[in-house]
């Protein structure tokens, strides 16, 4: 766990300098600072890594990519000074619905991760793209704050990982409780008896 950790902060220090208020920053270094500004858009992007870590197969990867890769066309929409309602307020419904994934540990498929994760991702980018500093240019800002996402998803999904081999560990398997000394597990287990047959003990 803590090596995990050491790791997701690596990830974070050099666009977490960025960050600092106080700063004349521009152009690529604003891009990076600006996912840390808004603790809506800090907690989403790590709830994507969080919530890829716990899927499986292609839906691990799909699910911040298509976050990543959204989040560029938003920001070219947001540039263009289109005018887009709600935006904020589904920023806000990513952080819930985000959390809700991980809090009820849901799982999709890899087409529903990167439909629900590119649908927000817009919104993330496009106001990402209408709040551009105006001596910035759309291609260093953007890679900037482009750079920030990727960082912050490897972060939650460092973080996601660790969570799940750590819960693994102290999750008693059917044999260890079975043949626990103490006794101390509760629940049914299944025994291996040496005929071919599994019966069901009720261990109290």
């Amino acid at each position: 766990m803590k090596n995990v950790l050491i790791s997701a902060a690596a990830l974070l220090m050099p666009a977490a300098a960025f960050a600092h208020t106080g700063h004349e920053v521009s152009g690529f270094s604003a891009g990076v600072a600006h996912p840390f500004t808004g603790l809506d858009h800090l907690l989403a992007m790590l709830a994507v890594g969080l919530w890829a870590a716990r899927q499986s197969g292609a839906a691990r990867w799909a699910t911040p990519l298509a976050f990543v890769a959204m989040m560029a066309v938003g920001a070219l929409a947001g540039a263009s000074s289109l005018q887009l309602p709600f935006t904020e307020l589904m920023i806000a419904a990513s952080v819930v619905v985000f959390g809700a994934l991980i809090a009820f540990n849901l799982k999709k498929g890899a087409l529903a991760g990167v439909l629900l994760a590119g649908g927000f991702a817009f919104f993330h980018g496009f106001a990402h793209g209408a709040e551009m500093p105006a001596m910035g240019t759309l291609a260093t800002y953007g890679a900037g704050f482009l750079l920030a996402t990727a960082a912050l998803h490897a972060a939650g999904l460092c973080i996601g990982k660790c969570w799940s081999q750590q819960s693994g560990r102290h999750q008693p398997s059917c044999r260890r409780c079975c043949h626990c000394p103490d006794r101390s597990c509760s629940g049914f287990c299944l025994i291996r008896q040496p005929s071919p047959t599994m019966t069901a003990v009720l261990i109290p």
